[in-house]
């Protein structure tokens, strides 16, 4: 802005000096446009302004008249035009010149829409940044709830758009306003639109269900109709300038209850756009009334989602992996997700559940899970164990039952049989088994003293145990002895 008497000054000087607009902004030390624009103030068009002739002059008519047959024809298409009737310019300047003489629509005006108390609310979301939650980035989200009437803002931050959090903070909305205005209005999001061809529109089913039991319409705005939803952009922008700027908190937790604090005091008490001898606590007191009540049962917020478990027993949601009991692998199951708890559902039953982790990467466990896992699998190592060794020595299950009487360590004793079935072979085991049962001895040391007694008996070597590799190559490997023929006979020498 420059003052009146620059103004006049520049005026006197063009009109009674006839200076260019180049000289003087040259001499006055302004910038060019800010003499055209007091120029055109005045009503002289910087276009009737002297000027030297241009290369493009003898090419306006056929400019002028095409860009009015075909007002939104790119510059670079009337470019090539004018090139191939004679034009020699630059294609930057041909660009400059085109976007001054292209038609413009005319300016649309748009009335000031005015609504009832309790009739109507606006909804949107508004992106803030980041947050670290858990290890991971998320982005930090706000939705926001306006009565069109009153101006009473909701504000919930979060770090989710899925449909289950939109509608879990509608509910919080709702139960904050102490009920429901009549029609709620939407931008056309995902979570409220799915399609849109013109006019008709294809609702996100869930909202539909969700309207319902609460007794609104969700409306959706009209395309490129910013005056519609006016008034829960404008209360973002007071979020955006008056509340978020320098704040700081301790989680999200935090951040809410100091939005909670600041829509119930700072924001409800200025003044009422609608009406400027209120306040919006005021304005709202009044509104308050007019809203539908809100029903006596709740409605499930929660996101489902269907997950396949794998051979593992872990169910995936949002990039997190939570534990499922060993039973339910290798089949669907259902994830039923709020805020705070991860449920995962097989058919009607809740088979676990787990605090909802919003990290990224993350393997929730239940202790119980993992335990049953484990103790499954030793089961059936020691199942197949003792499998075999009644298979080969049938009096072993009641060596093992004498064993537990005297409150032994069964795991290490079948081991410990293994090893001496192993060595010792079936028929010797199956004689000291059966021997160390008898004399009342139904522990390890009992039969290996009765197997080293029969070794004895029959002149043979103590045993010694060869544990075969787990290679098969290497098992089925077969090793041909030296002749001893081969060898030098021994000297003389050597023997003495």
């Amino acid at each position: 802005m420059i003052c009146p008497d620059l103004e006049a000054f520049i005026l006197r000087l063009h009109l009674v000096e006839h200076w260019p607009p180049g000289t003087i902004a040259v001499q006055v030390k302004v910038h060019p446009q800010t003499v055209r624009r007091v120029l055109e103030k005045s009503g002289i068009s910087y276009k009737t302004f002297r000027r030297k002739a241009r290369m493009v002059d003898p090419f306006m008519p056929f400019m002028l008249e095409t860009l009015e047959k075909y007002p939104t024809l790119c510059a670079s298409r009337l470019f090539a035009m004018a090139r191939e009737r004679g034009y020699a310019g630059r294609s930057d300047h041909f660009r400059a010149i085109v976007a001054e003489i292209r038609p413009r629509p005319a300016a649309e005006a748009f009335l000031r829409l005015r609504t009832l108390p309790g009739e109507q609310a606006q909804v949107d979301w508004a992106h803030f940044g980041h947050i670290t939650i858990d290890g991971a980035r998320r982005p930090l989200v706000a939705f926001v709830l306006v009565l069109s009437w009153s101006r009473k803002i909701f504000l919930r931050f979060g770090c989710d758009m899925r449909m289950g959090a939109f509608l879990a903070h509608h509910v919080a909305a709702f139960e904050a306003m102490g009920g429901v205005a009549r029609v709620n209005l939407y931008d056309n999001l995902k979570s409220a639109v799915i399609e849109r061809i013109g006019d008709a529109i294809r609702f996100n089913e869930n909202l539909l269900a969700f309207a319902s039991h609460y007794h609104y319409e969700p409306r959706p705005v009209a395309v490129y109709r910013g005056n519609q939803k006016g008034r829960v952009e404008r209360a973002i922008r007071y979020i955006r300038t008056a509340f978020f700027p320098a704040r700081t908190w301790r989680d999200l937790d935090d951040l809410n209850a100091q939005a909670k604090a600041w829509c119930e005091g700072e924001a409800a008490d200025r003044k009422c756009p609608g009406d400027r001898l209120l306040t919006v606590r005021e304005a709202f007191e009044t509104e308050r009334p007019r809203l539908l009540p809100l029903p006596d049962d709740g409605f499930p917020v929660e996101d489902r989602v269907a997950v396949r478990v794998g051979k593992t027993p872990y169910a995936r949601f949002d990039l997190n992996d939570y534990s499922v009991p060993h039973g339910r692998v290798r089949r669907m199951l259902t994830v039923v997700a709020s805020q705070k708890v991860i449920r995962v559902l097989d058919g009607q039953d809740v088979v676990a559940t787990h605090d909802r982790s919003w990290g990224r990467g993350m393997q929730i466990e239940d202790p119980a899970h993992i335990a049953a896992l484990v103790a499954l699998k030793q089961k059936a190592h020691e199942g197949s164990a003792t499998d075999r060794l009644h298979h080969a020595v049938p009096r072993v299950r009641d060596f093992l039952n004498a064993a537990a009487e005297r409150g032994s360590n069964l795991g290490s004793i079948v081991s410990g049989l293994l090893r001496y079935l192993d060595t010792y072979g079936i028929n010797d085991l199956e004689t000291a088994v059966s021997e160390a049962l008898d004399k009342g001895a139904p522990h390890l040391a009992g039969v290996r003293q009765v197997l080293e007694r029969l070794r004895n008996e029959k002149g043979l070597p103590p045993a010694i145990a060869v544990r075969l590799s787990d290679n098969a190559r290497a098992r089925d490997v077969v090793v041909k002895p030296h002749r001893l023929s081969s060898y030098d006979p021994p000297k003389e020498d050597d023997n003495e």
